[in-house]
Order: structure tokens, then sequence, then C-alpha cells
């Protein structure tokens, strides 16, 4: 009888979900196996939320009486990242020691006006549950504040301070100069060379001048910064037509009531500056070569040693961030195996771009292929990074020449798309994060005065097509390189040959016959 009823259950199933919705399982039991296709009897028809691919909010600008930029973009949350944005990096130091950006960096948030020391400010941030950092790079200085909307007043406040009143004490010079030796002997010693290579590499390609200068202090400069050196360059730079106040998760209107409260008629403690002592350099790119010979067999000891490597990156000229070129550049680095195009950014490949699956898959011996692409407002630096074993660096080298040779043939459909689409999806994943969007805020108004939105950059993506990557690439080969070797380089090849394979059909590097090895 039971197993009667049980059929009859069965069959029931069979009729309501087709012969399909039924499966058996090897303990006898069946599973009705619902169709996602077919819609369900019985339930209301559902309602979908339309996406049209724009954000919620837009940004807002605002330029203030004395020339300050006030740019904002709401956001949900409890949260908000504040902070002021300087068009001043270590290009601006022609005129000066090379290193006041630097110092500069780890001066920051130290004791001001109104506040005695570091200590005081953290723990004033601390009440509103916020933190504060400085970054500097080659072209800006930004400081930031991540705290609860409600401590807006007080974060401007700080903001201002930090930036405008700095007390600039002799101990905490002094201090920062201990800070800034520690960094420079750490760069020496870590493992991963990619700062160090970064630095050599932009001092080869613009050497001497604008971005080529060294943005980590020289070890001979260090004892030349002091304050009247540090106030002579902010008399210069940190004026408020150079500055952005950028701001995410508030309402526009409370930002600019703030900074006209705190920002505007302020006395910074280095007295008024003048415009007229800005550099206003255009990048030079000249190409070249920078090398430095290193002991590397014992960079990382320890259980599992990292073996001797050479590491060698070989760059060309791109284009600046505001010409149309700048998104064609960007798919062409995503599609090598790069992913630090847009200040969002970070290094990364994926199994199928063409550096793993035409080196690192292929052979085994190169520890790392990575491409990266470095874009200012009046240049930019396309490169490639590779390390492999001091005995294999001749053979490295032609590898990478013949692929930066193979840019300009065709890209292929399926290869060009997955490119497209894997920058966009970096785009917007990084764009979900808050102080990402602040970056991009500040930085997009401090170089153009204005935003371009996640959508609108993902439709640019879109449009670029085999022949964009090809006309960009043959432009680009026409350059000079640009080479940074670093370990032991006997058996690196000279500039003149790896130019002429860059000049050649095939990438190759001219034949050398030796008698005796």
């Amino acid at each position: 009888m039971a197993t009667r009823l049980s059929r009859c259950r069965s069959w029931n199933r069979v009729q309501r979900f087709g012969i399909a919705a039924y499966r058996k399982y090897s303990s006898g039991s069946g599973y009705p196996n619902i169709s996602l296709s077919t819609p369900l009897t019985g339930i209301p028809k559902p309602v979908f939320a339309s996406v049209d691919g724009q954000e919620k909010y837009e940004t807002k600008i605002t330029t203030l009486e004395n020339g300050l930029k006030v740019a904002s973009q709401n956001k949900f949350g409890q949260f908000c990242t504040v902070g002021i944005l300087v068009n001043s990096g270590s290009r601006h130091e022609a005129k000066y020691p090379s290193g006041i950006a630097h110092f500069l960096e780890k001066l920051a948030f130290s004791s001001t006006a109104q506040y005695g020391s570091k200590d005081e400010i953290l723990l004033t941030l601390e009440k509103h549950g916020g933190i504060c950092d400085c970054q500097t790079s080659r072209d800006t200085t930004m400081y930031a504040v991540s705290a609860e909307v409600k401590g807006l007043d007080t974060v401007v406040s700080l903001l201002s301070d930090a930036v405008l009143q700095p007390r600039l004490l002799d101990e905490e010079i002094e201090m920062t100069r201990m800070a800034v030796r520690f960094e420079l002997e750490d760069l020496n010693m870590r493992p991963d060379p990619e700062p160090l290579l970064t630095e050599m590499i932009h001092a080869a390609a613009y050497r001497g001048n604008t971005v080529g200068l060294p943005r980590f202090c020289p070890a001979e400069n260090v004892d030349k910064i002091d304050r009247k050196v540090l106030h002579k360059y902010m008399r210069s730079y940190y004026c408020p037509e150079r500055m952005v106040l950028a701001g995410v998760g508030i309402e526009h209107e409370q930002l600019v009531e703030c900074a006209r409260r705190y920002l505007l008629g302020v006395k910074p403690v280095w007295g008024e500056g003048s415009a007229a002592d800005v550099d206003l350099s255009v990048a030079q790119y000249t190409g070249g070569i920078v090398k430095t010979e290193k002991d590397m067999s014992d960079v990382s000891l320890g259980p599992t040693p990292i073996p001797e490597l050479t590491h060698i990156m070989i760059g060309l000229e791109s284009c600046s961030f505001l010409e149309d070129d700048f998104i064609p550049f960007a798919v062409l680095n995503m599609m090598m195996g790069g992913g630090g195009s847009f200040s969002a950014g970070g290094p990364g490949k994926g199994m199928f771009t063409r550096l793993y699956l035409n080196v690192l898959n292929r052979h085994h011996w190169m520890y790392n292929a990575t491409s990266y692409h470095h874009s200012y407002e009046d240049s930019g630096l396309l490169c490639i990074h590779a390390s492999s074993d001091p005995r294999q660096v001749r053979e490295m080298v032609e590898i990478i020449t013949r692929e930066f040779i193979q840019m300009g043939g065709s890209a292929g459909e399926m290869e060009l798309e997955r490119a497209k689409t894997q920058l966009k999806s970096m785009l917007m994943m990084n764009l979900e994060s808050r102080p990402v969007i602040f970056e991009d805020v500040g930085r997009q108004v401090l170089s153009t005065g204005n935003r371009k939105l996640p959508h609108e950059l993902c439709q640019l993506i879109s449009k670029v097509t085999a022949g964009d990557i090809k006309r960009v690439t043959t432009k680009m080969l026409r350059g000079k390189p640009a080479v940074a070797a670093l370990g032991d380089l006997s058996e690196l090849p000279s500039y003149e040959h790896i130019q002429a394979a860059l000049s050649s059909k095939d990438g190759r590097l001219p034949r050398m016959y030796r008698l005796f090895r």
C-alpha cells in the first residue's frame, strides 16, 4: 500500500513539472528539477529594477572666490572621505633640492597652529571614528581623512590646519630625516624591486626634467632640506588655485559651507605666495638607460629564499591622460598583462594576457613579466618589467623586445573584447571603494576641472578598435626606448642593440659572435 502511494505521488510530480523534472537518484528518491526558464504558476509577475549604467549622484564642482575648487560625490553611508589635493609633487622640484615632496609627505598631520602634536590630531579624529593619511606622487600631493559624516566640520578644519598652518618644528624635521633615511635603506634591501625600477625607468625616460626627477629624497639632500626651504617651496605651490577640496559621501552644499569657513581668507604660515614662481615645464621624453649593478643573491634569505634574479624594465613613450589615445593605451596595457592605467588601478595579469600566454607560459625560467602604464598631464610611459636568472638576461630582453614589436600586429577580436571587458571590470570594481572614488574625483578635477563618470569611460573603452591599438602602437614604436636594469648585468645587451631590436621587423637583437665564452 505504501509503495503504491509513493508511485501515485511520483506520477503527480511528473504530471505537474514534466518528465525532465523528475530525476531518479541512487537512493531511489525523486527530486523535482524545476525549469528556470518557465514561469511558475500562481506566482505574481516579477518587477525588475532598471539599470541605466549611470551613477545615482553626479559630481558637483564649485570654485570659491580665491580659486579653490570644491568637488563632491554623494554616496550612501554614515562615513565620508574628505581631503585636499595639491598640484605639487616631485616634478616641480627643478629649482629646489629634490626630496621636498617626500619630506612633506612624512611631515603631514604633525603639529599645527591648532593642534600641539600628531597625537592630538589622531585623538580628535578618533572621536569621529576617523583616520588620516598623506600621499605624494610625481605630480600630486594628497591629504585625506575618512571619518563619520557628522564630524565633517571638524575634519575640514583639521585639513585646513594641516595643509596651511603646519608648525614644521626642528624636532619634527629631524625625525623626518631619520624616517627618510630608513625608507631609503629599506628601498634598497626589500625583495620587491618594483618601486626602485619605476624610479630608474622615469630617470632614464625623462633625464633630468619634470617626472624624471627623483620621487624619493636622494641621500645627499636629506640634510639640505629645512624649514626655510620647505616654506619657500610651499609659498609657490600651496596656493588656493592649485588646490581641490574633494569629498565623497557628503552633501555638496555642506562641504562648500565648511570650505568657505575654513579655507577662504586663511593666511598660510609661510605668507602669501606668487604664482610667478611655479615651474610650468613640459615633460621632455629623452629615452636612455639607467643601470645599477647590485648583488641580489642575499635579498631574501630564510627557509625558502628567492633565487638571485636580474630585473629589466623597458619602456616607450605613450601619451598623456588628457589625450584621446589614453583609452586605447589603457586597453593595450590590459591586453599585454597590466592594470595600472587608471589612478584607481594596480598591477596584475590574467591567464589570457599576452605576457602570460607568450612569455611566462612558454619560458619557465622567467620569474616575472608585467606591463605598466604611467600617465601624466603632458606625457606617458608604457613599460614591461621582466625578471630572470642573470645568465639568461640577453634571451629575456629579446623576448620582451619581440613582444613590443608584436603589439603592432593585428589584435584578435576575442582578445581585444576580453581586454576591454577586464578594463571596465577593474574600473568599476575599484570605484566601489569610497577612498578610491575620492582620489578619482580629486585627481580629475585638479587636472581637467571636471570629472568623467565611470559610464562615460566605459563607453570610450567600448569604442576602442583593433585599428586604434595598431595606430597607437606604431606611433609608440617610433620613439627611443627607456631601459632600467638592476642586478648582475654581465649578460645585458647594449642600449644600441636594444634600440636596434625595437626598430627591426621581428624584434630580434643583433647577433653577437664570440671566439671565447
